[in-house]
Parts: structure tokens; sequence; C-alpha cells
């Protein structure tokens, strides 16, 4: 795989050596076991997977490529680069604005840019709509495009079931710029519809069933439907995409179901049910199911806590939080400045949409053994200074140095 050149603010030597170590001894990533750091007072886990994946990497590279080579112009990116404050801070520091908030609501109007400014399209690709309105201010996108190459899979997938003659159900958050924009691409081949969970699948299949009258789905889904959706019409040939970045298990499960719907409701008999429901593959992006994957294999180890690092508006990062929870106390944190002390950590809270302060969140006896993990968004030197910020709480510690030169053999 390409090997791109990251700033070094975003680096981090002793987590590159872990990755280092775990790829060369695990080339065909068949081992998604935790890698163990054992420093006495306190063990820590650190998941097999995690931080800057190949779209996000791209996506660094590029924007950090053009502040260099375009100087003095005007540089802009649509929304946030990726979902880490840390990154989109550090951009902004070095001039970048930012047009959109990660919602859409629009910062800077669309009259202010000219046609010599650089845009940027973040990783998460954006709407045609937008192409559209930067075509028409002059601005030439396509070589600041960092779109990544697995978003534009979901795509073609959805387009290719879409000139099928299937409706694409896209299994993602409204409001996620993702999703928005594969929206956006899905509808001009097909009527589209999303879903952000198996709660409202099962409302679809009301409306699959006739269950409900047609008139409330319009209500019901309310922003999440194409022009001209037609219920009557458009609910008897599905296929289901999805945002990259969402549980694995829960896209296949929100697949699963509606394809026993589509079984039922249709009267199919036998294994080929491609006359109602589309054969598409799962189209998490590769970095996601490794998360997800490595996050399964830490949950295998006994733990006190664990402590998952990302933007609290990075999707990917929510759901490895939310597999984490179910199992042991975990705290979200976007960095090492949330370890307050150690009794006191400030988090955010996933269900309530708001950072709290903990108290008592580190067992008083030890040994203390704490997992690790971040999204595909956070830097490797966020997860370094989580790292080394819990080694302080801990006096009689043993060296890093020693405990990596364990690691390395």
């Amino acid at each position: 795989m390409k090997s791109f050149q990251i700033p070094d603010t975003f680096r981090s030597p002793v987590i590159g050596a872990i990755k280092e170590f775990r790829r060369k001894e695990d080339k065909m990533k068949k081992d998604f076991t935790p890698t163990v750091l054992d420093f006495g007072p306190v063990r820590l886990l650190i998941a097999r997977h995690f931080g800057f994946c190949y779209g996000v990497e791209n996506a660094v590279e590029t924007a950090y490529q053009i502040i260099s080579e375009y100087k003095g112009r005007s540089i802009y990116l649509l929304s946030e680069m990726i979902h880490n404050p840390e990154v989109n801070q550090d951009l902004q520091s070095q001039g970048v604005r930012f047009i959109m908030d990660t919602s859409g609501k629009q910062l800077i109007p669309w009259e202010n840019l000219k046609a010599d400014d650089v845009v940027i399209i973040p990783a998460f690709g954006t709407t045609l709509e937008i192409q559209q309105k930067l075509g028409e201010i002059g601005i030439e996108t396509r070589q600041f495009d960092t779109t990544c190459p697995f978003v534009e899979k979901v795509w073609k997938r959805a387009s290719s079931i879409g000139q099928s003659e299937y409706t694409v159900v896209i299994h993602g958050k409204p409001t996620h710029e993702e999703t928005r924009a594969t929206f956006s691409h899905a509808r001009q081949n097909a009527p589209t519809v999303v879903v952000k969970d198996l709660a409202e699948a099962r409302k679809l299949a009301d409306y699959i069933r006739g269950d409900k009258p047609a008139d409330t789905f319009y209500q019901e889904f309310k922003g999440q439907y194409s022009e001209g959706f037609d219920v009557s019409r458009h609910l008897q040939r599905i296929g289901v995409v999805n945002q990259t970045t969402m549980l694995a298990s829960d896209t296949q499960g929100i697949a699963d179901y509606l394809r026993q719907v589509m079984i039922e409701v249709f009267g199919i008999e036998g294994p080929d049910v491609t006359a109602h429901f589309a054969d598409t593959r799962d189209t998490l992006c590769y970095a996601t199911n490794d998360n997800q994957t490595a996050t399964y294999g830490l949950l295998q180890e006994q733990a006190d806590l664990c402590i998952v690092a990302g933007g609290y508006n990075s999707s990917n990062t929510s759901h490895l939080v939310e597999l984490c929870e179910a199992k042991l106390p975990t705290y979200f944190i976007a960095n090492a400045d949330k370890l307050l002390d150690r009794r006191l950590i400030r988090h955010y809270d996933l269900h309530e949409k708001v950072e709290k302060v903990t108290e008592g969140y580190l067992p008083e006896e030890g040994p203390v053994t704490v997992m690790l993990t971040c999204g595909a968004s956070c830097p490797d030197k966020v997860v370094e200074d989580i790292l080394l910020r819990l080694l302080s709480f801990f006096p009689g510690s043993a060296p890093l140095e020693s405990v990596m030169e364990q690691i390395n053999g």
C-alpha cells in the first residue's frame, strides 16, 4: 500500500514502532489480539488496528501539499478535513478556512469565493449540488479532491444497482457529510432513501408490507428520501449500501432483515431473491472492518476500563465506543488533556452528547489494566500522549524504553 508523507506533528515513534512490529509479525492481518505493554503497576492493551487509514492519510497529505504549493492563494475546505480536532485546528492555524460546518451550515457565503481560490474536497466527498456550485463560480476542484476511494466505491455500487432499477437504501447517519454525499450521488440514478438504524429499517418495512398508508412515509422519512419517491412503486426492488464507517454488524443486520421482508412480501421461493433484493456485498472500507474486528479482539481480554480516543463527531470512533461500553467502563476522549489527573477524567457521553467529568475512573489498587484504541481519523501522536499521560499516574512504572525493547525482541 502507498506510503504517505504525514506531518511529524501527527506522528509517534512509539506507536509507529508498535504498528510496524505487528505488521511484520502478522503480514496477512489474521491476528487481532491486542499488543500488551506491561509497565508493572499498569498494563496497557493496545488494539491491533487503529489510527489513520488510507483515505485519511491521503487527505491529510494532499491538504498539506496544497498549503505548501499554493502560498498566496486563498485556501478553503468545504468542511472539516476529517473528524479530528487536532488535524482541523492545525489546518486552520495555517490559514485554511472552512466553508461549512459538519452539518452543512454555511460559514462563508458562496459569493465570497473567487475563481482562483483553492477549495479542497474532504475525505467524505461532497454532493453533486456543491460540485455544480463550485463549477459555476469557476473553481476547479479535480486536483484538490481528497474523496476517499472507498467512499467512491459506494457511489459506484449505488449507481450500479440504480441502473438495474433497484431503489437504493443507504444505511447511514442522515446528517453526516459522507451520507449526504452518497445520497446526492445515488439519487441521480435511482430512488433513494436513508435509514439510520435497524429501527428505521423496520419502519421502512411497514411500507414495503403495506401496513402503513403511503402518505405517512413522507413525514416519517422527511429529508431522507429522493424527490419523486413513490412508496407504491419504489419499494418493490431494493438494494442496501452504507456509509463506510457504520458498524458492519448493524449494516449486515439491516440487509438481512430487509432481504427477509422482501422474501415474505413477494412470496419468493428458493435462494434467488435478486428479482426484489439486489446482491450487494458489504461496502464498509477495509480500515473500518479492521478497526472493528480489532476491537472485538481487544474485548476478548480482561481489563478495568477502556479509553477510546478521537473526534467526538467521528462516526467510526463512536461505533468503537459503543462496542467497548457494552462490556466495560469506557471513556471517549479527544486527547490526553482530558485525563485531568489520576482521579478525574473529562470524557464525552455519546448518549447525552455532552462532555462529563468522572471521578475515580482508575482503580485505587493495582495492577490496573487499561484498553486503548482510537478511530481511523485519530493521529498516532494523540495515542502516544495518552499513553504517556497514563504512565505518569503510576509511580514505579517500568521505563517505556525497556518495555518497547521487549516488544521489539
